[in-house]
């Protein structure tokens, strides 16, 4: 069981870690680079924004799950 939520706290992770990057900042971030910086030309990029926010803070609150499970199990095993 450890194992398996070890895999599956690198996978969240990593997903946290690229939606966070493709959110665009101050500077334009990584979301320019995939159309993300066109958002005064292209209709439908705010909700496109909105369902990334929203993923965004789906996998966060996974990934505090997932680290709260993580040590209650390897702390009793």
């Amino acid at each position: 069981m450890e194992i398996a939520l070890g895999i599956l706290y690198v996978i969240v992770g990593g997903t946290t870690l690229l939606l966070v990057l493709l959110h665009s900042g101050r500077g334009g971030g990584l979301s320019d680079m995939f159309g993300g910086g066109m958002s005064g030309v292209a209709a439908g990029s705010t909700s496109v924004e909105r369902n990334l926010d929203r993923l965004t803070v789906l996998f966060s609150l996974i990934f505090g799950f997932l680290t709260l499970l993580l040590a209650f199990v390897l702390d009793n095993a």
